[in-house]
Formats: C-alpha cells, sequence, structure tokens
C-alpha cells in the first residue's frame, strides 16, 4: 500500500495544485468524502466548496469550484472551474462583489414576470453560482458571509423531468 496519495487540482488555466499528501477531504455534490492512501476506485461530481489536505502534521485547505474527482489507489485528481488558495484571496473585492451579487438576485426575485422566463432562470442559477463561489472564498479566508436561506431552491432533477417520469410510471402501472 502506498504511503502517500498524488494530489493534482486542475482548471481551464492549468494545473493548479500537485501535492504528495497523506489525507484529503473534498465537497463532493453529495456530502463529503475523504481520500487515504489504498483507496478504492471513485469517481465523484464535486460541489464548490472547500478542500483541506494533510501534508505530515500541517493541514491546508484551498477552495474549489465545481467539477469532478477521480481517486485511485494513490492519487487523487480534481477537475475544477475555480481553484484559489488562502493567501489569493481579497476578502474586500469579494464581499463587495458578493453584495452586487445578492442585490441582483433580490432584483430577478423581485421581477414577478421573470419567474418562467428561461433566461431569468438561467441568470439566476449564474448568479447563484457566483455567490456560492464568492462565499467559499470568504470561508477559506476564515471571515464566511451568513448562511443564505432560499426556502424555495430547487435540488435534483428539473420539475419538469420528474414530471416525465411520473407520466412514464402511471403509463407503465
Amino acid at each position: 500500500m502506498a504511503d502517500k496519495i498524488e494530489l493534482e487540482i486542475v482548471t481551464p488555466k492549468g494545473r493548479a495544485l500537485a501535492a504528495s499528501v497523506d489525507e484529503v477531504t473534498a465537497p463532493s455534490v453529495q456530502g463529503e468524502f475523504g481520500v487515504m492512501p489504498g483507496h478504492l476506485p471513485v469517481l465523484a461530481a464535486i460541489r464548490t466548496g472547500l478542500v483541506t489536505y494533510r501534508q505530515g502534521a500541517e493541514t491546508k485547505k484551498c477552495a474549489v469550484g465545481a467539477g469532478f474527482a477521480e481517486a485511485g489507489h494513490n492519487k487523487l485528481l480534481i477537475l475544477s472551474d475555480e481553484y484559489i488558495e488562502r493567501e489569493g484571496v481579497d476578502p474586500v473585492r469579494v464581499r463587495k462583489e458578493l453584495a452586487e451579487v445578492e442585490g441582483r438576485l433580490e432584483k430577478l426575485a423581485a421581477s414577478s414576470d421573470s419567474a418562467g422566463d428561461a433566461d431569468a432562470q438561467s441568470e439566476r442559477k449564474s448568479l447563484i453560482d457566483r455567490e456560492n463561489w464568492l462565499a467559499v472564498q470568504l470561508e477559506l479566508y476564515g471571515d464566511p458571509p451568513p448562511p443564505t436561506m432560499r426556502p424555495f431552491e430547487e435540488w435534483g432533477p428539473p420539475a419538469s423531468a420528474a414530471v416525465v417520469e411520473d407520466e412514464h410510471a402511471d403509463k407503465a402501472g
């Protein structure tokens, strides 16, 4: 069994991190998962969040955006659309942009005629993705924003997909 895991994080800009580590914790869409040497192969969808890894007695963190992870016996490869380390976070700029994004989300929510508009839904999803990325940067920096409550947030497949599945079940049964 290998003693180390080769951790590699790659973004569209290239390799962001390559390190030999003792263990890694990453944020998947199903919850956090950990990888240690000798891990069985796994493929996971990654959500925006913090990756924590340990090298000896030192624990380090970085933030990643959405993407995928492939773990093997002694390697973890994360393909992500974003990557940042604590030193790269400018909390003033991030808080300013976060306030702008939240303002645009509120304005979008207030316009009742945009509820069924595909462009508005696409913009809303894009703004929420950006809000999550900015929030995780502040969490990495050590000054997270307060939690955001969206009681009508959709998770999982779109409602239209669920309707199609129900119709197929009705016809079959």
